[in-house]
């Protein structure tokens, strides 16, 4: 089914074909988002209007490249990686892509880096992709509604995990990021957010969509 559909509606071109194959010859892990969930995360920033976007896992570079170009001519997309060997080789995909001058790819551990980053209302994003380690996901959540604003779109992928999250005793790490990153959402007021879950080639995932409703 994601064949036919990438197929029918042209998800993916050259350049992004060539961001995933660079990836593997490089021994990333083949757990960027699918074709079709790049052109939903294209769609999503266009709709937001979204002129300056966060990123936090870079991984290739796959997601960032669909995310960039979404941006107006004078918007900005600040990616965060931990790795540097990953980091090297999304960098010389948002080159090909002709990105570089839109896309900032930022090395170091998320956690670390989203406490520098500027927080006045001139400086926080539109839109915030999180697709990083899970254990860490509540406090990326946390820290993309500080540095996000009312009317701020945040995406975390990879929430449920097969149906993993149901099960309240499981051991599982990123079982258990998930499930915390949840308990926040469904008491933070600042918050308004849903599911959806999805089934293709990625296997049974799905993603939480949460719109900041009010000023952090």
């Amino acid at each position: 089914m994601d064949r036919y559909y990438e197929d029918l509606l042209h998800s993916e071109d050259e350049i992004l074909r060539s961001a995933l194959s660079a990836s593997r010859a490089a021994g990333l892990p083949d757990i960027q988002v699918s074709p079709l969930q790049g052109r939903l995360l294209h769609l999503l920033a266009k709709l937001n209007g979204a002129r300056r976007i966060l990123e936090i896992g870079t991984l290739g570079g796959y997601s960032a490249i669909w995310l960039a170009r979404a941006l107006p001519p004078a918007g900005r997309l600040l990616t965060l990686e931990i790795d540097p060997r990953h980091a090297e080789v999304a960098r010389a995909s948002i080159a090909r892509a002709g990105l570089e001058g839109k896309v900032e790819v930022r090395v170091g551990p998320a956690l670390e880096t989203l406490p520098r980053l500027p927080t006045e209302p001139s400086e926080r994003f539109d839109l915030v992709f999180i697709d990083a380690d899970k254990v860490s996901y509540r406090e990326y959540l946390e820290w993309a509604v500080r540095l996000s604003r009312k009317g701020s779109l945040i995406i975390a992928d990879n929430v449920v995990r097969r149906g993993d999250v149901v099960e309240g005793t499981s051991t599982d790490a990123n079982v258990q990021g998930v499930r915390r990153m949840n308990e926040t959402l469904a008491t933070d007021a600042r918050l308004a957010a849903t599911v959806i879950q999805t089934v293709g080639v990625k296997g049974h995932d799905g993603f939480v969509l949460a719109v900041v409703v009010s000023d952090p």
